[in-house]
């Protein structure tokens, strides 16, 4: 089974839906977890963790399968042309990576808008976009401009935020061992830019209440 071939299920314009493992890549994975679980001062043949190999390989192919995933197709697969030129805002978006250093997860929420430029996407492909990127080992600051550049690139559009807020739990866990320290970065492309006015705007939008 190729890489490609992972995850497939029933391609579905441009990509494919999460639905079963490569079972050699699990294997792989899941002999080399059960020596460490021995090198940790564990007994892996023990019932408890008898599984324990094989759920963690699963685990990890899951939340690292960002990479047989393109965004751009992604968006691609639902742009329509629109005379709308007003801010669209997603935000709220749920966000769940691993950290590359420690292989650990950060997790928070993404705040996205764009400005149209002739095209307008459908709302649920920008939740995506963040999924197929965050689905991958990451640093949070590379995430949001792979995030902005996404859409700015495949969309064309006069202008993209990103705001992106997490918890790390290599921050809270080990080392620092801050629990209550929240991490935010912004990426911006066109208007919001070089206009202080709508850049606020957004930013006033992603923190209003629509209570």
């Amino acid at each position: 089974m190729s890489n490609n071939d992972a995850f497939n299920d029933e391609p579905v314009s441009g990509y494919v839906k999460v639905d079963r493992y490569n079972e050699e890549k699990i294997e792989a994975v899941a002999t080399h977890y059960k020596d460490i679980l021995g090198q940790l001062g564990e007994n892996p043949e023990r019932e408890g963790l008898l599984k324990t190999p094989e759920r963690v390989a699963k685990a990890l192919q899951y939340l690292t399968h960002g990479y047989d995933i393109k965004p751009d197709e992604i968006l691609k697969s639902a742009m329509f042309q629109e005379d709308y030129s007003q801010m669209v805002v997603v935000k709220d978006i749920e966000v769940y990576s691993m950290c590359e250093h420690h292989m650990l997860p950060f997790f928070g929420k993404a705040h996205i808008a764009y400005i149209p430029n002739g095209h307008i996407v459908g709302l649920s492909k920008i939740p995506r976009v963040v999924d197929a990127f965050a689905r991958r080992l990451q640093v949070q600051e590379r995430l949001t401009n792979e995030i902005r550049d996404c859409i700015q690139n495949t969309l064309n559009p006069m202008g993209v935020a990103v705001v992106m807020e997490c918890r790390h739990l290599c921050m809270s866990m080990r080392g620092v061992q801050k629990q209550n320290s929240v991490t935010t970065t912004s990426a911006f492309t066109g208007t919001f830019l070089s206009n202080d006015k709508t850049r606020a705007e957004f930013l006033r939008l992603i923190t209003a209440s629509l209570d």
